[in-house]
């Protein structure tokens, strides 16, 4: 297995871990515009592994319906912001180094990738009592249109050097954009979040939150360096808690003819 195929490391700070949603050995992601397609797809592949294996959880999350934005337009998460606008592009030259394995450490890995996946309960009940600037300063996007604080347009770039008249950051140094930039290159990851709203559990009143997924080559040097920030001081912290964590490797797509893993199988 690849060095960084492992749990990730313990955040003590944020992390409310379950295990009912975290771990497991492999996953299926069916995605779909139709949920009906989605269930008989799902119930599809289960029947082929009865009796040799068994789901440890499933996890179901949304995206905006198809039509309902102009193609291209950022997802939007249940705080009601723009989520994914740092993500880097296919035409980016260096976007395979990014998100795809160069096999060095695994040979079958090349051209795969890795998955982290994050169960993100939000509090929004706690959320929805603040005002629009306060969301906004936790964030340091606006809500409207997602662009920073310091900016007209979603993809203005960002001056976290700029002040107002009192002397204090446009961007709060502790907001959430603040801290989840890239220091460099190498901590940029394709970003692909699902919305959960589930129903309460007793004594609840609301069970909402964020799926979220992050692809990169390698999560040891890519996205943990990100998520130590974060867990050390996001002013979003304050409404949301990881309830479920898990690593995947995702092999390559199958050559023609042939199955996805079969790299590994062949050795």
């Amino acid at each position: 297995r690849p060095a960084w195929l492992r749990p990730l490391p313990a955040f003590p700070q944020i992390d409310q871990l379950e295990d009912r949603w975290s771990g497991g050995d492999l996953l299926l992601q069916i995605c779909a515009d139709d949920p009906l397609v989605v269930s008989h797809a799902a119930r599809t592949l289960a029947s082929g592994v009865r009796g040799v294996a068994e789901q440890k959880w499933a996890q179901r999350g949304f995206r905006k319906a198809v039509g309902t934005d102009p193609t291209g337009s950022t997802q939007r998460n249940l705080f009601g912001q723009i989520d994914g606008t740092e993500n880097p592009r296919p035409d980016d030259v260096d976007y395979d180094q990014i998100v795809f394995s160069d096999g060095a450490d695994q040979r079958w890995m090349r051209g795969g990738s890795s998955l982290v996946l994050r169960r993100i309960r939000m509090t929004m009940d706690t959320w929805e009592e603040i005002d629009r600037t306060s969301r906004e300063l936790s964030m340091g996007r606006r809500i409207d249109t997602g662009a920073p604080l310091t900016g007209t347009h979603e993809h203005d770039p960002a001056d976290f050097d700029a002040v107002d008249d009192v002397g204090l950051p446009v961007i709060p140094p502790e907001s959430h954009m603040a801290r989840a930039r890239q220091r460099h290159r190498g901590e940029a990851m394709l970003r692909r979040p699902y919305n959960f709203d589930d129903p309460p559990e007793p004594g609840k009143i609301s069970n909402s939150g964020l799926i979220f997924t992050a692809y990169q080559a390698d999560p040891v040097r890519t996205y943990i360096p990100v998520q130590r920030r974060l867990a050390e001081q996001d002013a979003l912290n304050t409404w949301t808690v990881p309830i479920g964590s898990a690593v995947f490797a995702l092999p390559p797509g199958a050559p023609e003819g042939g199955y996805v893993g079969q790299g590994l199988f062949e050795g």
